[in-house]
C-alpha cells in the first residue's frame, strides 16, 4: 500500500465544495471554512452568506479586486457574485438563527461521536475575544459540516467519545473533513465514508478517540492532476 497522504486545508476545503448540492444556501465560518468558496464546481448554482452581512459572496478577490472593506469572516476580500446584498449584523444573525441556512461549514477543535461540537477558545494570542456567531450557526442550519485536522499538532485527537472543551453545540455536527478523512455522525456513532489513499482503518482508528464504523463499501480520498482531492 502507498504511503498515506495528509490532506492539505485547499484539499479538504476541496472535498467539502465537492458535497455541496445544488441550490444550497451556506454559511462560511472563520478559518479554513473560507476556502470552501474557492473550489465550488462553477455549474452548480451556491448561495454563500458570511456572517459579517453578504448574501451572496464569491471567491477570494485577486489582483485589483480586492477591495479591503470587502471582506469574508477570515478577514480575506471575496468579490460578490451578481445579485448579492450587503446587510446588517442583525439581519444577517436573523437569517443564520431563523432556519434560512442549508448548511454551516464551521471549525473545530473537538468534535464527539454524538454529533458535539467544541470550535471556541479566548486564550490563544490570536483568538477572537469571544465565541461570535459560531453557536447561531451550529443549530441554525439544517446540516453542520466541520473541517479540522484529525489530531493536534502534539498528536491528540481531535475526534472523541466526549469533548474535553467548552462545547457550541450539542449533537449539531452532521459530517466533520479531515485531513485523513469524512467522517459522518449517525445514530451517535462516528461512521466512516472515506479515507485517504495509502492509510487504513486500523491506523485511523489509533488516532480516534471513538469507534470507526464502516458500513457499505468504504470510499478512498485520491488526489488528482495539480493535487485536487476527490473520493472515489
Amino acid at each position: 500500500m502507498n504511503k498515506p497522504i495528509s490532506l492539505s486545508r485547499q484539499q479538504i476545503a476541496q472535498l467539502v465544495a465537492q458535497d455541496i448540492p445544488e441550490g444550497a444556501s451556506v454559511n462560511l465560518g472563520i478559518g479554513m471554512p473560507t476556502l470552501v468558496a474557492d473550489y465550488l464546481p462553477p455549474d452548480r448554482e451556491i448561495l454563500l452568506h458570511s456572517e459579517n452581512g453578504i448574501l451572496g459572496m464569491g471567491a477570494a478577490a485577486e489582483g485589483d479586486q480586492a477591495d479591503p472593506d470587502l471582506i469574508n469572516a477570515s478577514r480575506v476580500p471575496v468579490v460578490l457574485i451578481p445579485g448579492a446584498s450587503i446587510t446588517d449584523h442583525a439581519t444577517s444573525f436573523a437569517m443564520m438563527r431563523g432556519g434560512r441556512l442549508d448548511f454551516s461549514i464551521l471549525g473545530g477543535f473537538q468534535v464527539a461521536c454524538n454529533g458535539d461540537l467544541a470550535n471556541w477558545l479566548t486564550d490563544a494570542p490570536d483568538a477572537i475575544p469571544a465565541i461570535g456567531g459560531a453557536m447561531d450557526l451550529a443549530v441554525g442550519a439544517r446540516q453542520v459540516l466541520v473541517m479540522m485536522d484529525h489530531t493536534t499538532k502534539s498528536g491528540e485527537t481531535r475526534l472523541l467519545a466526549q469533548c474535553t472543551y467548552p462545547l457550541t453545540g450539542v449533537g449539531v455536527v452532521d459530517t466533520v473533513y479531515t485531513n485523513y478523512a469524512v467522517v459522518d455522525v449517525r445514530d451517535q456513532r462516528f461512521v466512516l465514508r472515506a479515507i485517504v489513499d495509502g492509510m487504513t482503518v486500523d491506523e485511523l482508528q489509533a488516532m480516534t478517540g471513538a469507534p470507526l464504523h464502516v458500513e457499505g463499501a468504504l470510499r478512498r480520498i485520491r488526489l488528482h492532476g495539480t493535487g485536487m482531492a476527490r473520493i472515489e
